[in-house]
C-alpha cells in the first residue's frame, strides 16, 4: 500500500511541481511522478510514508488553485470489501460509528489501527464490494464532529498472487466471483474442513493472550540492555511478548500482550512483576506496584460475579485486594477495563492465574454463542455491534460461521424481509430517564442504531419497581436494541459493580403454539433452559388475550436471553411452516371436489 493516487490536480500541474511539494512536505518517493489529465502517480517508499503523505497533504494543500486530494492507488482487480477510515475523532463511541458503518452495508469486522496520529484509525470488512463501494463513495469526506472522514481502499493482495484463470478453476462456482469472500482462502483455493491448511482459525483457548499495565518507567528493565531480558523471558516461557512502547505518548503505563499457554502466560507475568520490583528497590522506588490486567469489558462481568461472588472468591483463595476500573473510561481506543491486583508477588501471581481462567472460559463462551447467533440470525453481524474483543486488543478474532442455504433457519431466504417480532423488556422503574436520556436524546439515538421501535410503557402503578420496554423489530434489531439496554444499565449502575445485568423478557406466543414450547412433559423447555442457561417459564392456566396469546418469560444475562428467544422463535416459525403446509394441502383438494 506505499503506491499513491494524487487527484483534484489543475491542468498545468507538472511533475517537478509535485516534486517540489513532496520535498517541502519531507515525504520520501520512490521513481517519478506519473502525471495525468487532473490526477497523477507516485511510490512511496513503505507503507508508513504512504499513510504520512495522504495525513499531511490530502485536503489541506492547494496546488495551481485547487486542493489536492492523496489517497493510495488501488487498481479496479484490487478494490476488495476492505476498507480503511482514517480522521476518525478521538474518543467517538463505537455505537456512533457502527451506526454510521452500517448505512451502507453490513459490516462484518471493524478493527482498529494503531498510528501515531491524534485522530484513530480503522480497517473496516463489509459483507460484499457494492457495499464496500457505496460506504467508501458516502463517508470519503462526511464531516463527523468536525472532523473529515478520509477513505480509501485497502488492497485485495490476492488479486494479483492469482492469475483470474487460477481462480476460477480453484474455487467453487458460488465464489468465483468473490476470490476473497471468506476467510482463510489461500492461494490452492479453501482448505478442507479439519485440515492442516484451514490456517485461518481462531487461536484455541490456550493461546488467548495475558494484556498488562506497566509503569512506563519500568519498561527499560524490562527490555533489557539490547533487549536481553525480554528475549530471556521470551525463551524461557516459550512466549511472544509484544510492548507497545509507541501507545499513549507520554502516558504513565504501557501495555504488554503475552501470547503464550496459560502457564507460560503466568509465568511470564511473574519474571515482570519481579523485574519490576529489583527496579523499584534499586532506583529507590517507594510506591506499591500493583498488578494490572487488561480484560475487555464484555468478560469483566462474569469475572466478577453475581454479587461479586466470583471475585470475593479470587481475593480470598489469593491473599490479595482486587478493584476494576469504571465503565466510563471505555471508549473507541480503550474497550478494556484495568484490573487492578495488590498483595505479594506470590498472591499477584495466583489471582492472575485465576482472572484468566475466567476470561478464558468467557472468551471461549462468547464464541459459542456468537456461532449460535451466526447460524439463528442470518446475516447478523456480532463484531460491528462492539460486544467482541477487535482484534488490536490482543484478542484473536472470532469466527463466525454462516449458514448454508441448506440450514434450518427461521427467517426466509436472502433478499426477502425478516419478521419484526415484539419483545417485553422489564428494566428498574428507576433507570427509565437513563434509557430515554436528556428530552428523548438517549432512546431515539438508540432506535436510530438499532432499527427497531422502542417505548416506554408506563407505569402500572405508584410503586410498580420495574417498567416494561416493548422492542418492536426483525431479530438483528432486537438483539441490537436489547444488548445497548442491557449495557446502559449496568454502565449506570442500576446493577451493582459485582452484580451481572439479569433481566425478564417477554414474549408472546400464539396460545394454540404454547405446547409445543413447552413440549410433552415439560420435555422442550427444560432442554431450552440447559442449552441457553436462561430461565423459561410459560405460566399455567393463563386466560390468552384478545389476540389469543399467551407470553413466555425468558430470565437471564442478555447471551442467554438472547439465545432462548431465537429458539422460542425457531419453535414458533416451525409451527407456522406446518400451518401453511395443512392450508396448502386443503386448497390443493377443493379443487379436486369440484369435478366430481
Amino acid at each position: 500500500m506505499n503506491k499513491l493516487y494524487i487527484g483534484n490536480l489543475s491542468e498545468n500541474v507538472s511533475p517537478p511541481d509535485l516534486e517540489s511539494l513532496f520535498k517541502e512536505s519531507k515525504i520520501p518517493f520512490t521513481g517519478q511522478f506519473l502525471v495525468k489529465t487532473g490526477y497523477a502517480f507516485v511510490d512511496c517508499p513503505d507503507e508508513n510514508w504512504a499513510m504520512k503523505a495522504i495525513d499531511t497533504l490530502s485536503g489541506k494543500v492547494e496546488l495551481h488553485g485547487k486542493v489536492i486530494e492523496v489517497e493510495h492507488s488501488v487498481p479496479k482487480r484490487q478494490r476488495s470489501r476492505k476498507l480503511q477510515i482514517r480522521n476518525i475523532p478521538p474518543h467517538l463511541q463505537w455505537e456512533v460509528l457502527d451506526s454510521l458503518l452500517a448505512q451502507y452495508g453490513t459490516v462484518e469486522n471493524c478493527e482498529q489501527v494503531n498510528t501515531d496520529t491524534e485522530t484513530a484509525v480503522v480497517n473496516v470488512t463489509y459483507d460484499n464490494k457494492e457495499h464496500a463501494r457505496q460506504g467508501l463513495e458516502k463517508l470519503n469526506g462526511y464531516q463527523l464532529e468536525n472532523y473529515s472522514l478520509k477513505v480509501t481502499y485497502i488492497p485485495d493482495e490476492m488479486a494479483t498472487q492469482q492469475a483470474p484463470s487460477q481462480q476460477l478453476q480453484q474455487q467453487p462456482p458460488q465464489q468465483q466471483q468473490h476470490p476473497q469472500g471468506r476467510r482463510g482462502f489461500g492461494q490452492r483455493g479453501p482448505p478442507r474442513q479439519g485440515s492442516p491448511g484451514a490456517a485461518a482459525r481462531p487461536k484455541p483457548q490456550s493461546e488467548v493472550p495475558l494484556r498488562m499495565l506497566v509503569p512506563t518507567q519500568f519498561v527499560g528493565a524490562i527490555i533489557g540492555k539490547e533487549g536481553a531480558t525480554i528475549r530471556n523471558i521470551t525463551k524461557q516461557t516459550q512466549s511472544k511478548i509484544d510492548i507497545h512502547r509507541k501507545e499513549n505518548a507520554g502516558a504513565a503505563e504501557k501495555p504488554i500482550t503475552i501470547h503464550s499457554t496459560p502457564e507460560g502466560c503466568s509465568t511470564a507475568c511473574k519474571i515482570i512483576m519481579e523485574i519490576m520490583q529489583k527496579e523499584a528497590q534499586d532506583t529507590k522506588f517507594t510506591e506499591e506496584i500493583p498488578l494490572k490486567i487488561l480484560a475487555h469489558n464484555n468478560f469483566v462481568g462474569r469475572l466478577i460475579g453475581k454479587e461479586g461472588r466470583n471475585l470475593k472468591k479470587i481475593e480470598q483463595d489469593t491473599d490479595t485486594k482486587i478493584t476494576i476500573s469504571p465503565l466510563q473510561d471505555l471508549t473507541l481506543y480503550n474497550p478494556e477495563r484495568t484490573i487492578t491486583v495488590k498483595g505479594s508477588i506470590e498472591a499477584c501471581a495466583k489471582a492472575e492465574e485465576e482472572i484468566m481462567k475466567k476470561i478464558r472460559e468467557s472468551y471461549e463462551n462468547d464464541i459459542a454463542a456468537m456461532n449460535l447467533q451466526a447460524h439463528l440470525i442470518p446475516g447478523l453481524n456480532l463484531n460491528a455491534l462492539g460486544l467482541f474483543p477487535p482484534s488490536s486488543s490482543g484478542m484473536p478474532p472470532p469466527s463466525v460461521g454462516v449458514s448454508s442455504p441448506t440450514t434450518s433457519t427461521s427467517y426466509p431466504p436472502f433478499g426477502q424481509q425478516p419478521e419484526s417480532e415484539t419483545v417485553h423488556l422489564f428494566i428498574p422503574a428507576l433507570a427509565v430517564g437513563a434509557i430515554i436520556g436528556k428530552q428523548g436524546q438517549h432512546i431515539k439515538q438508540l432506535s436510530r442504531f438499532a432499527g427497531a421501535s422502542i417505548k416506554i410503557a408506563p407505569a402500572e402503578g405508584p410503586d410498580a419497581k420495574l417498567r416494561m420496554v416493548i422492542i418492536t423489530g426483525p431479530p438483528e434489531a432486537q438483539f441490537k436494541a436489547q444488548g445497548r439496554i442491557y449495557g446502559k444499565l449496568k454502565e449506570e449502575n442500576f446493577f451493582g459493580p459485582k452484580e451481572e445485568v439479569k433481566l425478564e423478557a417477554h414474549i408472546k406466543v400464539p396460545s394454540y403454539a404454547a405446547g409445543r414450547v413447552i413440549g410433552k412433559g415439560g420435555k422442550t423447555v427444560n432442554e431450552l433452559q440447559n442449552l441457553t442457561s436462561a430461565e423459561v417459564v410459560v405460566p399455567r392456566d393463563q386466560t390468552p388475550d384478545e389476540n389469543d396469546q399467551v407470553v413466555v418469560k425468558i430470565t437471564g444475562h442478555f447471551y442467554a436471553s438472547q439465545l432462548a428467544q431465537r429458539k422460542i422463535q425457531e419453535i414458533l416459525a416451525q409451527v407456522r411452516r406446518q400451518q401453511q403446509q395443512q392450508q396448502k394441502t386443503v386448497q390443493s383438494g377443493q379443487p379436486q371436489q369440484r369435478r366430481k
